[in-house]
């Protein structure tokens, strides 16, 4: 049945994908940071309410703890009566696991950005009827800004790439989360908070020497470790998560190999 959505941060990576492949089947409006502040309660509760969407889809990315006491995003879902998709993250978790992170386990950020997407999770729930979707490296779309659309740039390129031996991930393909998200919209499980990620685990060296065999590059990937890397932000080492709750619901999501080719295939044929 069609639906009328609304797509916050729909110039982003993943609310490119997601209007693109939702408004051929149902009515969709989508918001950009230029035509809409995300972070003016105001503005987006008369946007929204006037637009009157059955789902509000938040792709738009808001980092800033100070300024996210309120979401305003949540409450206008909640004022239409609309289903609220909201797009978490890993970093949520402190990366101490050994094995794959559940919706079950306590969150325990590391960083000020970690904090703020636990907080994005916590404020959702006032939309009555809401999912909380956790991503993880996202990649894919046309803007391929993402670390492995960086990585595939720079070995098409030939120059050297250095990926973490110690980060362990699940990354998630747009193009599979988008696929989640509309059958979401058609098989309408439970409310709550799902793992939305390939399934699968490996380290970023690993995906990259992967990624460097399927584009059949020669151009080198050394290994390297995340002290070496001088980061300011703390990351997580072990951010793998399991998707067997959204498995378990009758949506499973492919082998992060297979997402990998077929974002390789669609860089050659764009």
């Amino acid at each position: 049945m069609s639906q009328r959505i609304v797509v916050t941060g729909a110039g982003g990576q993943l609310g490119k994908v997601l209007v693109r492949d939702l408004q051929k089947s149902h009515e969709v409006f989508g918001l950009t940071r230029e035509t809409l502040d995300v972070a003016d309660r105001a503005a987006v509760g008369e946007r929204v309410v006037k637009l009157r969407p059955g789902v509000v889809l938040n792709c738009a990315a808001f980092n800033d703890v100070d300024g996210a006491e309120e979401n305003p995003k949540a409450d206008a879902a909640a004022a239409s009566d609309a289903l609220l998709i909201h797009f978490g993250s890993d970093y949520v978790f402190d990366g101490k696991a050994t094995r794959p992170w559940t919706e079950r386990d306590l969150p325990n950020p590391l960083s000020v950005y970690g904090a703020s997407k636990l907080l994005g999770e916590i404020l959702a729930p006032r939309a009555p009827k809401h999912y909380v979707l956790r991503v993880e490296s996202l990649f894919g779309g046309e803007g391929r800004t993402s670390s492995i659309g960086k990585m595939a740039g720079m070995l098409a390129k030939g120059e050297p790439v250095r990926a973490f031996y110690d980060r362990t991930v699940t990354p998630s393909y747009v193009e599979d989360v988008s696929r989640v998200v509309q059958r979401l919209l058609e098989k309408k499980l439970p409310y709550g908070l799902y793992h939305c990620v390939s399934s699968g685990v490996t380290t970023w060296h690993e995906l990259a020497m992967e990624l460097a065999r399927m584009m059949g590059s020669k151009t080198s990937v050394a290994a390297t470790s995340l002290e070496k890397a001088g980061l300011k932000a703390p990351r997580p080492r072990y951010c793998a998560l399991s998707n067997n709750k959204l498995a378990d619901a009758g949506i499973e999501l492919p082998d992060w190999r297979s997402a990998l080719y077929r974002f390789v295939e669609s860089r050659s044929k764009g």
